[in-house]
């Protein structure tokens, strides 16, 4: 079965802002969800209430029963696609440490220079994943999805820029990629609680 919905269906409803929370939209084909007979029994058994609320008279009440079962529905893929993440932890290990060496190659080189911060998208295309379903998994591995893992390694990457060289904070920030070095600033107190002056003065 497939299901098909019109926006303005769910539009009116907190379904609607809760929608870009569901990373599966954003996954592969290759990413499909692998179900147990009993998950397929779950999911089947709300697009049989969907279909038969659809098939019914409709009422003050039809809007609010599909709704509630299509937000039914997207819920327990959701939880599905968590158990799979752990019922896969050897595959995932192994992305996991690819991913590691990637991103610690990336800034250990000089592609932070040329070609500045790299995207998610970046290390999704090198695992051959999507940009969704790589964070999702690095969320359920590490606690931080791709873009954490990125703001992390440049923080640690500016700290040592800090104490061990002399140059200005525009300068490491241009270093690190960053067009403006006041998104670097704001950047690194969001994630340090400090400017990066008060970091390197403390320090010194």
């Amino acid at each position: 079965w497939s299901l098909y919905f019109h926006p303005d269906l769910i539009r009116g409803y907190s379904l609607i802002d809760k929608v870009s929370d569901y990373g599966f939209f954003s996954y592969e084909t290759k990413e499909a969800l692998h179900l147990s007979e009993k998950e397929k029994e779950t999911l089947n058994d709300i697009v049989i209430k969907i279909t038969e609320e659809y098939d019914s008279n409709i009422d003050e009440f039809s809007q609010d029963v599909l709704v509630s079962n299509i937000e039914l529905l997207f819920n327990y893929i959701k939880r599905f696609y968590s158990r799979q993440f752990l019922t896969r932890k050897a595959q995932n290990t192994t992305i996991l440490s690819q991913f590691k060496h990637l991103i610690k190659t990336y800034f250990n080189s000089e592609n932070i220079k040329l070609n500045g911060l790299p995207k998610v998208h970046y290390f999704a295309k090198k695992l051959n994943l999507s940009d969704s379903y790589l964070s999702d998994l690095l969320k359920k591995e590490t606690g931080k999805n791709t873009q954490e893992h990125i703001h992390y390694f440049v923080i640690e990457k500016a700290k040592n820029l800090l104490v061990n060289s002399n140059i200005t904070v525009s300068e490491i920030a241009f270093e690190l990629g960053f067009d403006y070095p006041q998104y670097f600033s704001r950047l690194f107190k969001n994630k340090t609680g400090q400017t990066p002056l008060e970091y390197r003065n403390q320090l010194n």
